[in-house]
């Protein structure tokens, strides 16, 4: 099946602003395979997706953005790893021990350079999780007081989210 000039344009484009292959396959019901052929030809003739790609997240908001990318996607890959390790009928309890430690050492050491990399992410995450736990112990132990606490603490979060997470290094 033939595909137009304009639908190609629109694959190329999801690409570049990181929506996944598949994704974009269901999205706009073009073949997987297709994609990745218009990808690889594109690329002969010069139209690198992946540079352009790359390119995009680093303008877009620097190496913060690609930074938490990153890690968002290693934690799906985690999870799902995680899954078929449990799951799978043809390892030994010691393999699957051994498999597990392996990846919880990996989620540990990504962790570990997510923080050098992202400081005010992680800075942004431990200020909004003392909020939210602000707010829950009002709302257990002074609940006469939490609609006054929440009427300051919405400001206030969004206060905290621009002035964390809003910096750039």
């Amino acid at each position: 099946m033939a595909h137009d000039a304009a639908l190609r344009a629109a694959c190329r484009a999801d690409y570049i602003n990181n929506l996944p292959l598949a994704r974009i396959a269901a999205a706009r019901g073009v073949p997987p395979g297709t994609l990745r052929g218009w990808k690889r030809r594109a690329a002969e003739r010069g139209d690198d997706w992946d540079k352009l790609r790359a390119a995009s997240l680093l303008a877009g908001e620097g190496m913060e953005a690609v930074a938490r990318q990153t890690l968002s996607d290693y934690v799906q890959q985690h999870k799902a790893l995680m899954g078929e390790i449990i799951e799978a009928g043809d390892m030994t309890a010691a393999e699957k021990t051994r498999a597990l430690a392996s990846l919880a050492d990996s989620f540990n050491k990504m962790v570990s350079a997510s923080r050098r990399v992202l400081p005010e992410t992680s800075e942004l995450a431990t200020a909004l999780r003392v909020i939210q736990m602000l707010t829950e112990f009002v709302r257990r132990e002074f609940p006469q007081h939490a609609a006054a606490l929440l009427e300051v603490l919405e400001p206030f979060a969004g206060e905290v989210t621009e002035k964390l997470g809003g910096r750039h290094a």
